[in-house]
């Protein structure tokens, strides 16, 4: 069911994923049937960063794309890379850099070749002043030791898709970046933890995403037929962020819609 009365941002959606080719014009129609004003397209390795720009100039307005490397692809990180990347991140259409971090869970690249991907795109959002798009998951440690070694040189920065504990968060909230939620707050075993975190987010912090096509909520009714996640289920996604924080969810819309375009500029 539409949900005219809310304006939403999807600052994370990899739309350049293959599930989206056969009906990409319906997806985009339906997010804006759902309130969706904005979404960002998430580029994740060299090819998806050049498709996630294409597709931001050929809906200017609407769609903008970010620049960057997963560390899953991190060993696939080289000179000419490098160069894409800021030839990329120099362009109007992307607004942050990333995605980037450090992924110690799936170990699709060794750990090194995810430290030195993410140094050197941490030294593109430096030059560039653009924002940083970012993704960690179980490792922590070295991921702020990363940040930590950029600051004061860098500027806004959002943890994209968190999904961790409380002294993640605080430590994240300490050093001033903005917090990404997504539909895992839906989830009634995994999401439970997510759920009284999220009162703890500054308003002023505060992003939502649907990282389509990943993460559908779990608990959408009717179930769909298929488990491809769309940038239209960011409405559901905002209400289930508003009701763990206790507030309206045209508070918790127009909040993070006005944080998202001061973040990317939009």
């Amino acid at each position: 069911m539409p949900h005219p009365n809310l304006t939403l941002v999807d600052i994370g959606a990899n739309l350049t994923h293959e599930s989206f080719r056969p009906d990409f014009d319906a997806v985009l129609a339906r997010a804006r049937e759902h309130g969706v004003d904005q979404i960002v397209v998430t580029g994740a390795s060299a090819g998806g960063s050049r498709a996630a720009h294409a597709l931001a100039q050929a809906h200017p307005g609407f769609l903008h794309a970010t620049a960057g490397v997963h560390p899953h692809h991190a060993h696939e990180y080289d000179d000419d890379t490098d160069a894409l990347l800021r030839q990329l991140v120099a362009t109007p259409e992307v607004r942050a850099v990333g995605e980037t971090g450090l992924d110690y869970f799936r170990d699709y690249s060794p750990h090194a070749a995810q430290v030195a991907a993410f140094e050197r795109q941490l030294g593109i959002a430096i030059d560039s002043g653009k924002p940083l798009f970012l993704h960690q998951r179980d490792a922590h440690a070295d991921f702020i030791a990363c940040m930590d070694n950029v600051q004061g040189r860098i500027g806004r920065a959002v943890v994209h898709c968190f999904t961790g504990e409380r002294a993640e968060l605080v430590d994240y909230l300490d050093r001033g970046f903005f917090i990404g939620i997504t539909g895992w707050i839906c989830d009634e075993r995994r999401g439970q933890h997510l759920r009284q975190l999220v009162e703890l987010i500054p308003t002023d912090r505060l992003l939502i995403e649907t990282d389509a096509p990943y993460l559908l909520p779990r608990d959408l009714h009717p179930k769909p037929s298929h488990r491809r996640n769309e940038p239209m289920h960011l409405a559901h996604i905002c209400k289930a962020v508003a009701h763990a924080r206790g507030e309206d969810a045209a508070t918790t819309a127009a909040a993070s819609s006005a944080n998202a375009r001061t973040f990317f500029a939009l």
